[in-house]
C-alpha cells in the first residue's frame, strides 16, 4: 500500500492500521517527493507499482487561510490529486482510495447531509476553492471508473482530529487550534481567551484512528462510484467544543466569542448510514479522543511549555 501523505494526520493513522493488517506500507514526506511534480510522481508510481494507493495528501488549512489563499488551495490540490491518479493509471494500480472532505457539500444542504446532496447548491464561500478541488478529485475517480473500468473509490470524511495533527496557530483546523491556544492561555494564567465566531455553528468530529479503520474496510469491501460519507454520527457546537477542550487542557478562564469574525457553515452533519450499514462504527469518544490528542501535543510539539 502506498500512502500519499503518509506522515500527516490521516497518513500516520493509515500506516498504523495498514501494518496491523499485514500490508507493507510505502510513502514519502513532502520533502522527499513533491506531489505537484508530475514527472517525479509518475516515476514513483512506476518504480514501486503498489497494489493500492491511498490519496491522503492535500494542502489543508483552517477557515482563515482558506479565505486568504484560494489559489493555493485550488491549484495545489488539483495538481496533487491529478498527478497521483494519472500516475496510478499509468502504473496499473488496481485499487485506489481518494479522500475528499465534507466541505464538498452545499452550504445549506439538508441535514444530515447524504451523498446525493453533492452539486445541489452553492458552497460555503470561505473554503470554496478547496471544496472545488476535492469535487474535481472525486469526479476524476468516477471518470476513471467509467472510461477504464477501474475499481477506484472515494470517501468523504467529516472533520478529523488526533495525533500528528497540525497544531500551527496560523494554519490549523479548529480542534488543534483550540488545544494549542487554550494550552498557551493556561501556561500564561490568562483570565480569558477569544474564540472566532459566536460559537453556534454545529460540527461533527471523527478521531483519525476511526477513519483509518473505515478506510481499510472500504478498500477491502466497497466498490461504487458513489463517494461514501464517513462520519461519527455525533455533532457538537463550536462553543461546546471550546468548553470541552478547555476542560481537557485545564484552562479555567473565561471564553469570549468574537461575533465579528467568520462563523463558516452553520451546520455540517453527515449522513453516514451507508457505511454504518456495512458494519462500521466509530469507537473513540470525543472527550477521550481530545485527551489523547492533547497528550500527543504535549509530548511531540517543540517549543511548548510542559506542565
Amino acid at each position: 500500500m502506498y500512502i500519499a501523505g503518509k506522515s500527516g494526520l490521516v497518513g500516520s493513522a493509515l500506516e498504523t492500521e495498514g501494518k496491523s493488517r499485514g500490508f507493507e506500507v510505502l510513502g514519502k514526506t513532502s520533502k522527499q517527493l513533491d506531489l505537484t511534480n508530475r514527472e517525479a510522481v509518475f516515476q514513483e508510481m512506476h518504480d514501486l507499482r503498489p497494489d493500492c494507493l491511498v490519496i491522503a495528501a492535500a494542502k489543508v488549512g483552517g477557515i482563515k487561510f482558506n479565505s486568504l489563499f484560494p489559489v493555493d488551495f485550488l491549484s495545489v490540490n488539483l495538481q496533487i490529486q491529478t498527478n497521483l491518479m494519472d500516475a496510478a493509471h499509468s502504473a496499473k494500480v488496481s485499487k485506489l482510495l481518494f479522500l475528499g472532505s465534507s466541505c464538498i457539500y452545499p452550504k445549506f444542504a439538508p441535514q444530515p447531509i447524504s451523498e446525493s446532496a453533492l452539486l445541489t447548491g452553492a458552497l460555503e464561500p470561505s473554503n470554496e476553492a478547496y471544496a472545488i478541488a476535492k469535487i474535481a478529485g472525486l469526479k476524476l475517480i468516477q471518470s476513471y471508473r467509467k472510461q477504464f473500468g477501474h475499481k477506484w473509490i472515494s470517501a468523504m470524511p467529516t472533520n478529523l482530529y488526533g495525533p500528528h495533527d497540525n497544531f500551527d496557530l496560523e494554519t490549523s483546523h479548529v480542534i488543534p487550534s483550540l488545544i494549542h491556544r487554550l494550552h498557551d492561555a493556561k501556561i500564561k494564567n490568562s483570565k480569558s481567551l477569544t474564540i472566532w465566531g459566536d460559537g453556534t455553528p454545529m460540527r461533527e468530529f471523527l478521531h483519525v484512528s476511526d477513519l483509518a479503520h473505515a478506510c481499510m474496510m472500504l478498500i477491502e469491501e466497497y466498490d461504487s462510484e458513489v463517494p461514501i460519507n464517513v462520519g461519527s454520527g455525533y455533532e457538537v457546537s463550536i462553543g461546546e467544543l471550546a468548553r470541552l477542550v478547555a476542560q481537557v487542557v485545564g484552562f479555567n478562564g473565561k471564553l469570549d466569542f468574537d461575533t465579528d469574525k467568520l462563523n463558516g457553515t452553520p451546520r455540517k452533519f453527515l449522513n453516514s448510514d451507508m457505511i454504518f450499514d456495512m458494519g462500521w462504527s466509530p469507537k473513540v469518544d470525543l472527550k477521550e479522543g481530545l485527551k489523547s490528542t492533547y497528550d500527543w501535543f504535549i509530548q511531540n510539539t517543540k517549543g511548548v511549555v510542559r506542565t
